[in-house]
C-alpha cells in the first residue's frame, strides 16, 4: 500500500466516472482518464466524490470504479475513495472494500438528507472513525449536505485518530482562513481547496496545501503547473496560468441549467476530448446536441481540442 504524505499537497483531481450507460462504468475511458492525470504529475486521485457522481451510482458501480482505479494506477499515486452515504453501514462497507482493493485513504462529508448539528456530526465522526480501516479526509460541501463544518468542529475532528485533513468546497475564503487557523498547531493536517478558481490565492495567501480541481480531468498539466507556481510564490508565473483556469471555468461550467452546469459541462468537455460519451448518472442528463456543440467550440477556442 502506498504511503500517504502528511500533509497531502498538490493537485488531487476529483475524478469523473465515465459511463457507458445509466449505471455502467466505461472502464476503458476511465482507465485512460486516470492514466492521463497520473502522467501529468498529480499528487493523488479522489474517486467517487460529487464530481464522480457517486450518489447516483449503485453499490456495484462504485466497487467497479474502485477496482479499476486501483488496478490502473498500480500504486503510482495514492487513491482517495469517497464513502459518503446516508447509511452509516454502507459507508463502512465501501470503506472496507476500498481498503481490501488497495486504496490509500477515504473521504467523507456529512451524510446528506437528515439535518445535523455540529455536535451531532462530530458524534457521528467519533463513531465512524473507529470502524474505518484507512485514514480519513473530511469533505466540507454545504451546498449538497446542508451542513457547513465549522472551524471549531474541524479542530475537534482533527484530534480524532486517523483524520488527516479537509477538502473545503464552500468557496468561502474567510471560512478557509479560519479553518487553517483552527488547525495551525497541526502541520500534518492537510487543508485543500475545492474551488479551482480560488486555488492560486488559497495557496499563496491562505495556506492551502493544494487543490481538488475538477478541471484537472480536462487539462491536468495546467492545474499542476498552477499549483507549483503558487507553492513557490512565483506571482508572475501564476498570472497566465490562473487566467487560463478562469477561462476554462467561464467557458465550460456555465452552459445549460445553472444548477448542474459545472458537472454536466465538465463531463461533456472530457467526453469530447476522447474519454467516454458524456453519459450522466441520474438525476442529471447529458447535454443536448446544441449544448454539446457550444462546449466543442469553447474547447477549440481554448486550444483543448484539435
Amino acid at each position: 500500500m502506498i504511503t500517504l504524505p502528511r500533509p497531502l499537497r498538490g493537485i488531487v483531481p476529483p475524478v469523473l466516472t465515465p459511463l457507458s450507460g445509466r449505471d455502467t462504468v466505461d472502464q476503458d475511458s476511465y482507465a485512460r482518464l486516470l492514466d492521463q492525470m497520473v502522467g501529468a504529475g498529480v499528487s493523488a486521485l479522489f474517486i467517487l466524490g460529487s464530481t464522480g457522481e457517486s450518489p447516483g451510482l449503485t453499490a456495484q458501480a462504485r466497487r467497479t470504479a474502485i477496482e479499476r482505479a486501483v488496478k490502473t494506477v498500480a500504486g503510482r499515486v495514492p487513491i482517495l475513495v469517497g464513502i459518503t452515504d446516508p447509511c452509516f453501514s454502507e459507508s463502512v462497507s465501501l470503506a472496507d472494500f476500498a481498503a481490501q482493493a488497495g486504496a490509500a485513504a477515504l473521504v467523507l462529508s456529512a451524510p446528506y438528507y437528515y439535518p445535523l448539528s455540529q455536535s451531532a456530526f462530530l458524534s457521528y465522526l467519533e463513531r465512524i472513525v473507529t470502524e474505518l480501516p484507512l485514514p480519513l479526509y473530511l469533505y466540507n460541501m454545504p451546498r449538497y449536505t446542508k451542513l457547513a463544518i465549522k472551524p471549531e468542529t474541524v479542530r475537534a475532528a482533527a484530534q480524532l485518530p486517523n483524520i488527516y485533513g479537509l477538502k473545503d468546497s464552500s468557496g468561502d475564503r474567510e471560512y478557509f482562513r479560519r479553518v487553517r487557523e483552527a488547525v495551525s498547531d497541526r502541520p500534518d493536517f492537510a487543508v485543500l481547496v475545492g474551488i479551482e478558481e480560488n486555488l492560486a490565492q488559497a495557496v499563496m495567501e491562505d495556506g492551502a496545501h493544494g487543490g481538488v480541481c475538477g478541471g484537472a480531468n480536462l487539462a491536468p498539466e495546467l492545474y499542476v503547473q498552477l499549483y507549483e507556481a503558487a507553492a513557490r510564490g512565483d506571482a508572475e508565473a501564476v498570472k497566465p496560468l490562473n487566467r487560463r483556469v478562469l477561462d476554462i471555468s467561464s467557458a465550460i461550467y456555465g452552459v445549460g441549467d445553472p444548477a448542474s452546469s459545472y458537472l454536466r459541462g465538465l463531463k461533456c468537455a472530457v467526453s469530447l476530448a476522447g474519454f467516454g460519451n458524456g453519459a450522466m448518472a441520474e438525476p442529471y442528463w447529458a447535454f443536448r446536441d446544441d449544448e454539446r456543440e457550444e462546449i466543442r467550440q469553447a474547447l477549440l477556442r481554448l486550444g483543448l481540442l484539435r
